[in-house]
């Protein structure tokens, strides 16, 4: 498949199917989640080599803590053991991460982690990882507009949880659902969506490279006339 010519400064994906993709083959979710970090190292690959400088990726959010008490911590455990694993491979190929959620939430494990991540790769310019984690967009807007309040300003966007990330320009989400989930609201007013059936365990450049054909396919007119 041929690279696209017009290409997203900005993609985030919503990581939908593990559960489903696990069952349709008889084994735990966590399996599936397991898997699914594989697909994520393969777009964070193909995106580095495109020059895409900034992916986004939806991992878990906070009504995700309403899931059995077993899968959440097995997911904690196993995001603590991916961020750890990838970080030298990041540092070497220029990837800095960030990680964009209602902190407070977190484990102290997997917050030691991820500031260990985002210490180890902050001076790298390759391309921006941002992993959303225990976030969502309502709880996005309701705290920045507290502290727009609180600071008597009257512009919401610094203050929002993505504040100096560019708004997504396009947004994919897997396993044929047509929704967002309460993921960036704010931030993707005028995101392209492309929805796949591909479950995310199953995603990988081929995929990735289809999506960004499609995106380079519209007509972005942000309102205006052409």
């Amino acid at each position: 498949m041929n690279i696209p010519e017009k290409l997203p400064a900005h993609v985030t994906i919503i990581m939908d199917g593990n559960g489903r993709w696990a069952r349709q083959r008889g084994k735990d979710r966590l399996t599936g989640h397991m898997e699914g970090i594989e697909s994520v190292r393969a777009v964070v690959s193909a995106s580095r080599e495109l020059g895409i400088k900034y992916l986004s990726v939806f991992a878990f959010s906070e009504e995700n803590w309403n899931r059995p008490i077993a899968e959440v911590g097995g997911l904690m455990k196993l995001m603590v053991r991916a961020i750890k694993k990838e970080c030298a491979g990041f540092v070497k190929n220029g990837v800095r991460m960030l990680v964009v959620g209602n902190r407070d939430r977190l484990p102290a494990e997997v917050l030691e982690a991820i500031r260990e991540m985002e210490d180890a790769t902050a001076a790298c310019t390759g391309m921006t990882l941002v992993v959303f984690m225990s976030y969502s967009g309502k709880w996005d807007i309701q705290q920045a507009a507290r502290r727009m309040a609180e600071a008597g300003g009257d512009d919401i966007e610094p203050f929002l949880a993505t504040a100096g990330i560019p708004d997504p320009d396009l947004m994919i989400r897997t396993s044929g659902e047509k929704r967002i989930s309460n993921f960036m609201l704010w931030q993707t007013a005028y995101t392209e969506f492309v929805f796949v059936d591909t479950l995310w365990p199953d995603f990988r450049k081929e995929e990735f490279l289809a999506a960004l054909e499609e995106f380079a396919s519209r007509d972005r007119r942000f309102g205006k006339v052409k």
